[in-house]
C-alpha cells in the first residue's frame, strides 16, 4: 500500500473527467484549466469514454513542463463487462495506453456488478434486457492484485459497493482496497458506510458530491439551491458549490466534483481558504435526505446488486 497515495486521496479535492459530449476538445481543456488551477488528482474510468483525451492534456502539460507524472494522482475504473480475471489485466492496459501512462495511482472496481463479457458496456438481449456475468467480484479483486504486483498500479480499491460486499473483499485480500468511491452529498449522506469503511482503514472518495444538478428527476430542491447553503455562502462571500465542496472535504473525505466548464472547475478548487465552523456543519448535516441518485437500475435484479441493504 503506498502511504502517500492515500494521503493524496484523503486530502485533496479531486476532478472528475466527465463523459464527452462536445468532442475530445472541451475535455483536454478542462484537464489543462484543472492542473493549472492545483488539482493533482484526475478521476477517471472506461464507461467515460474519454481517457484518450484525457492521456493527451497530460502529455502536454507534462511537455510544457507545467507538472511532472509523479505530480499527478490518476484513477482509473474496471468496467463491468471486464470482470472476468482474464480480462482485466487488459482492460487496465488499454486505460494505460490511451492515458499515455506506465502505471496507475489507483484502480477501482467499478461495480461489484459483472455483464457479459465481450462487445458493448450495456450488453443487452433483443427485448432490450440487460446481460449479466456471473463472475464474482471476489475473482475480479485477486486479479487487480497481481496487476499490483507487475507495477501497473499503486493502489487498488472498489467503487458502489455495500458493507457487506466490501466485508468479502477484506476477508479474502491479499492486498487490501485502499480507497472506496461511493455517492455522497447534501441530500445523501451515506455516513454509515463511510464509517465503516474509515474504520477499516479504508479512504472515502464522494462522487456526485453536488447532487447532480442537472438531474430534473430530484423531487425537492437540489442542493445548490438550498436556501441554508446560500445562507453560509452569502456569509462567507463563497458560491453555494464551495460551501457544499468544503463540508465534505472536513469530513475527511476525497471530493471529485464533476465539470468541464472552465470557470466552474477553477471555482471548485477554491475552497482551501476558509473553513465551515462546528455550527454551521451541524446545519448542513441536517439537509440529509437520504436519496440516491445512482440506483443503475438496470441491473437491480443482479445477484451483487449493492443497494438493496442499507449500507
Amino acid at each position: 500500500m503506498i502511504k502517500n497515495s492515500l494521503v493524496i486521496m484523503q486530502t485533496l479535492l479531486g476532478f472528475l473527467m466527465t463523459l464527452l459530449s462536445n468532442g475530445e476538445d472541451e475535455v483536454i481543456t478542462a484537464v489543462k484549466v484543472g492542473v493549472r488551477a492545483g488539482y493533482r488528482h484526475l478521476d477517471c474510468a472506461a464507461i467515460y469514454r474519454n481517457e484518450r483525451a484525457v492521456g493527451h492534456a497530460i502529455k502536454e502539460l507534462i511537455v510544457q513542463d507545467t507538472i511532472k507524472r509523479e505530480d499527478l494522482f490518476v484513477t482509473s475504473k474496471l468496467w463491468n463487462t471486464c470482470h472476468r480475471p482474464d480480462l482485466v489485466r487488459s482492460s487496465l492496459k488499454k486505460s494505460l495506453y490511451d492515458l499515455g501512462l506506465t502505471y496507475l495511482d489507483l484502480y477501482l472496481i467499478h461495480w461489484p456488478i459483472g455483464l457479459q463479457e465481450g462487445g458493448e458496456f450495456l450488453p443487452k438481449d433483443e427485448d432490450g434486457t440487460v446481460l449479466f456475468s456471473d463472475v464474482d467480484f471476489v475473482e475480479t479483486w485477486k486479479a487487480l492484485e497481481d496487476c499490483v504486483d507487475e507495477g501497473l498500479v499503486k493502489d487498488i480499491g472498489l467503487s458502489n459497493f455495500n458493507s457487506q460486499q466490501v466485508s468479502r473483499i477484506l476477508d479474502i485480500a491479499r492486498i487490501r482496497p485502499s480507497n472506496i468511491q461511493i455517492e455522497i452529498h447534501l441530500h445523501f449522506a451515506n455516513s454509515k458506510l463511510i464509517q465503516f469503511c474509515q474504520e477499516k482503514g479504508i479512504s472515502v472518495t464522494a462522487y456526485s458530491p453536488l447532487g447532480s444538478p442537472g438531474n430534473k428527476t430530484v423531487p425537492f430542491v437540489h442542493s445548490l439551491q438550498e436556501p441554508l447553503v446560500q445562507e453560509i455562502a452569502q456569509k462567507k462571500g463563497k458560491l453555494p458549490s464551495q460551501i457544499i465542496l468544503r463540508f465534505l472535504v472536513q469530513r475527511n473525505l476525497c471530493v471529485i466534483p464533476k465539470s468541464v466548464t472552465p470557470t466552474r472547475v477553477t471555482e471548485n478548487f477554491q475552497i482551501f481558504d476558509f473553513e465551515l465552523d462546528s455550527e454551521e456543519v451541524k446545519q448542513l448535516e441536517t439537509l440529509n435526505k437520504n436519496h440516491r441518485l445512482n440506483l443503475e437500475t438496470h441491473s437491480m435484479k443482479h445477484q451483487y446488486y449493492p443497494f438493496n441493504i442499507e449500507y
